[in-house]
């Protein structure tokens, strides 16, 4: 099922459960698709969604520290609902042995052995995990350990 049609059936749903935060949240995940879609005057592909999911969740992912400095703790919460929400829309993670696994295949495809080429292997394991998700930052800093070894 597409993903803008899941997000309909499950707004349905809060709207009937009374479930505002679930609302509130799935109302702007199909609002910031419908708006790249307009934009790109195209049919989003699987691709697209995710970069803005993966987007959506990096601005409640900083809006959580900043409450947190702030000393705002009830809206750091209400942004932590909000990303478990979003993130219920997204493939499950990798784990770390798949990563592990994805970088070695890279190491090994690529033949890269200094950190100059980093960025080729970082492309070849992210083509490895696909259809998984990665956080970038956590592959980069194991793609530079691997190679500074």
């Amino acid at each position: 099922m597409p993903l803008l049609d899941k997000l309909q059936k499950d707004m349905v749903a809060a709207m009937k459960a009374k479930e505002e935060l679930k609302l509130g949240t799935i109302r702007m995940v199909k609002t910031a698709l419908m708006k790249e879609k307009v934009d790109s005057m195209k049919e989003l592909d699987e691709a697209a969604e995710m970069r803005i999911l993966n987007m959506l969740l990096k601005q409640r992912r900083e809006s959580v520290e900043m409450y947190r400095q702030g000393g705002r703790e009830e809206q750091a919460a209400r942004e932590e609902a909000e990303i478990a929400i979003i993130e219920a829309y997204m493939p499950e993670m990798a784990t770390e042995e798949e990563i592990g696994a994805a970088i070695e295949a890279a190491l090994a495809e690529t033949g890269a052995t200094t950190v100059k080429q980093m960025g080729l292997v970082m492309k070849a394991a992210q083509a490895q995990l696909a259809g998984k998700r990665v956080d970038g930052r956590a592959l980069s800093e194991q793609v530079k350990a691997r190679l500074s070894a």
